[in-house]
């Protein structure tokens, strides 16, 4: 009677890729302890870790989605998308769109609608910050809460409702826009004269 045989090289494959998985699990994360892609941190969270955490596929499209709003915060889709064409090639829009909406329902993107202007997104968005908008050119600028804490707001009445965001949008002119209104004032008024 013989012994069975066994197939070591096999064995050993497997545990090879147990232990990966082990060492992958034990590793100190590389991530923040929420899911948010916080403003301020010296170096951009892992933003596939950041879509896995979620729930996302981690695919091409999202991860440059994500790397293009933490350096470029408050664009809007079409600038995404053209960054994003600019990395990656052939993207259509309706694929960045649908990045944009997947990753503000997942709570990594924040979507702001500044009125008469198109949305914007930010990766800013476990804080309840507020923000600036230029009524000519629509840039907007992050403004942190007075108070620090949600809502930093309370309104008189709140009819039933259960408050836990204040947002706020202060509307007005930005450096740029204001430097060229009023050398254009100057100028009419010089035309004015003549």
């Amino acid at each position: 009677m013989s012994s069975p045989r066994v197939d070591f090289s096999r064995f050993l494959d497997w545990f090879q890729i147990m232990r990966g998985i082990l060492v992958l699990a034990m590793a100190p994360s590389t991530t923040s302890d929420s899911t948010s892609l916080r403003q301020g941190e010296p170096s951009f969270p892992d933003p596939g870790g950041q879509l896995r955490d979620v729930g996302l596929r981690a695919t091409r499209p999202r991860i440059a989605v994500l790397r293009w709003l933490w350096d470029n915060p408050h664009s809007t889709a079409e600038a995404v998308a053209g960054a994003v064409r600019d990395e990656l090639g052939s993207v259509s829009t309706q694929a960045i769109y649908d990045v944009l909406h997947a990753c503000t329902a997942a709570g990594l993107l924040r979507r702001i609608e500044p009125a008469g202007h198109p949305a914007r997104f930010e990766t800013r968005i476990d804080d309840n910050h507020h923000h600036l908008v230029c009524r000519a050119c629509g840039r907007a600028e992050d403004v942190d809460c007075v108070h620090g804490t949600a809502p930093c707001l309370a309104p008189s009445s709140t009819a039933g409702y259960v408050v836990d965001e204040a947002e706020v949008v202060f509307w007005g002119l930005c450096p740029d826009c204001r430097s060229a209104h009023t050398q254009d004032r100057s100028h009419h008024h010089e035309e004015g004269r003549s």
